[in-house]
């Protein structure tokens, strides 16, 4: 490709093009997690089981992961605004027919749908954002990117919860309808291709690249979203599609690596910084998605908040991450980036270890802080982290960076929870296995217990069922203890791994854009 010419700007005001792209790429992100806590009453309304809801989720990040990468290649075919235009009529169509659903199959195939519709919309929204701002001022425009990408989806469970205990799980979907509307019309306005892009040559597709990713990120997403679910390599049909996911990955390496047209451009790993910052967002992905889907479960299964409650606890770290995302829009320039994503890491290793401090007897507040504080330490890493990782890279191949570098967020993502939900399952086991000992008739604290119990039981039941009732509400009491345990073990892995990635960030080269410069090469 030519290289682009040198000063080129849009025509119109930049915030005015952000909140074009990004009105469309919020409403995506938002239904990556809306429909969470609406699963029970869509299940029920389609005559399925929790288990086969799930589909609903899962054929959504399927769908969405197996586009996301080749968003600059389809970008340069059809031309970006084409394609963001295109992209946002389709999930707006899909939402349309996933709220008039009448059986699980219909709605799982609108939502094949809507995430073939809108993974393409993150990395153009990014690039766009990245191309219309001025070198220096793509802080800023990396701190409104960020609002949409880390604050859609710990919004998503509140609002999803609130739609759906005051309306209809369908109105999750059609609120879609509106905002597309509205998004396709102010694109249709005022974004424009860039020269790199509306000069881009006719390509052929490559079939076979496209075939390969499909089949090895597909097989991947289904393996982590039902690897906990099935027991993992205890299940036949896990090790035959983990078996398919690495050798479509391989076979995916060498046809992209050997095509004169391949349709991920990995030659860009050869950029330390873009390098660095795609290992940095994957672990940044599984931090953040892991902790979102944690704390909702800590407080529905152990303190018993309704679902609306436990979205409304994870607010505060959206208020915390707009804060923060609006500041270090302003001192990315100013200070090291470095620094600021190295103080991110560490602020989020404290928030996650207050939560390491939780027990069954918190009050809300104690919830609250470390959400904030978590919050805040987003901010501090999304923003300074994507200037870095893509700030060394020319214009003309922002596009397909932004493809992988959302990628690699989303699959880190599934990484985590996937990686949290077992271990909380396997802690729970082991604590339990280990404080089951104490329940015995030689520890004096126990029979203590047991034989109070029984006198309260004793006048409402009788004393042969109270002694029965007693034994049970102890066990209770410890599989609450050992499932409390399980948390707090996960939560302090979270704030550990968030140690680790402090040194890795000074492997990162320092970006220094110039007053008019338009790429930093």
């Amino acid at each position: 490709m030519a290289t682009p010419p040198f000063g080129w700007q849009p025509r119109f005001y930049p915030w005015i093009i952000a909140a074009s792209v990004m009105l469309a790429t919020f409403m995506e992100v938002l239904d990556t997690s809306v429909a969470n806590v609406s699963l029970p009453h869509i299940a029920g309304s389609l005559a399925a089981s929790n288990e086969e809801a799930l589909w609903v989720l899962t054929s959504y990040l399927v769908s969405n992961a197996i586009v996301l990468p080749a968003a600059g290649w389809f970008a340069g075919f059809f031309g970006r605004k084409r394609l963001l235009i295109g992209c946002i009529v389709l999930f707006t169509l899909a939402s349309v027919v996933a709220g008039a659903a009448t059986s699980l199959g219909m709605i799982v195939v609108a939502r094949v749908v809507q995430g073939l519709g809108g993974g393409a919309l993150q990395p153009l929204a990014q690039a766009v954002l990245l191309e219309s701002f001025p070198a220096e001022r793509r802080g800023s425009a990396m701190a409104v990117y960020g609002m949409g990408v880390v604050v859609a989806p710990i919004v998503g469970p509140t609002l999803g919860g609130w739609i759906t205990d005051n309306y209809s799980w369908r109105w999750i979907f059609y609120i879609n309808v509106p905002v597309g509307v509205m998004a396709v019309l102010m694109i249709q306005a005022f974004v424009e291709d860039p020269p790199w892009v509306r000069g881009g040559a006719r390509r052929s597709i490559d079939h076979l690249g496209f075939a390969l990713m499909a089949l090895w990120l597909g097989t991947l997403q289904i393996v982590l979203d039902k690897g906990q679910e099935a027991d993992w390599f205890a299940a036949p049909w896990i090790r035959w599609l983990s078996t398919i996911s690495v050798l479509a990955f391989v076979a995916f390496l060498v046809r992209e690596l050997r095509t004169r047209d391949p349709i991920v451009q990995l030659g860009i790993l050869r950029d330390r910084n873009f390098a660095v910052g795609l290992a940095l967002i994957t672990v940044m992905g599984a931090i953040l998605y892991a902790s979102i889907s944690l704390l909702p479960l800590f407080l529905q299964t152990l303190l018993n908040y309704p679902a609306l409650q436990s979205g409304l606890a994870l607010s505060p770290r959206g208020v915390g991450a707009l804060v923060s995302m609006v500041v270090v829009g302003r001192l990315v320039n100013r200070i090291d980036p470095r620094l600021l994503i190295a103080c991110g890491f560490a602020l989020l290793s404290v928030a996650t270890q207050m939560l390491a401090h939780l027990n069954l007897d918190v009050a809300m507040r104690n919830v609250i802080v470390p959400n904030v504080v978590a919050g805040l330490a987003m901010g501090f890493i999304f923003v300074p982290l994507t200037t870095v990782a893509l700030g060394t890279l020319p214009n003309e191949q922002i596009g397909y960076a932004t493809g992988l570098y959302n990628l690699m967020r989303n699959i880190g993502g599934s990484f985590g929870i996937a990686i949290t939900t077992t271990l909380l399952a396997r802690d729970a086991q082991r604590h339990q296995a280990l404080m089951v000992q104490y329940l015995s008739p030689e520890n004096p604290i126990y029979t203590e217990r047991l034989d109070a119990l029984r006198g309260m039981l004793a006048a409402q039941v009788g004393p042969d069922v109270a002694a029965d009732q007693a034994v049970a509400i102890l066990y209770q009491q410890l599989l609450r203890q050992v499932t409390l345990l399980a948390y707090v073990d996960n939560f302090r892995l979270i704030s550990f791994l968030c140690l680790a990635c402090i040194p890795l960030v000074f492997l990162f080269r320092r970006v220094r854009p110039q007053p008019g410069q338009v790429a930093a090469h």
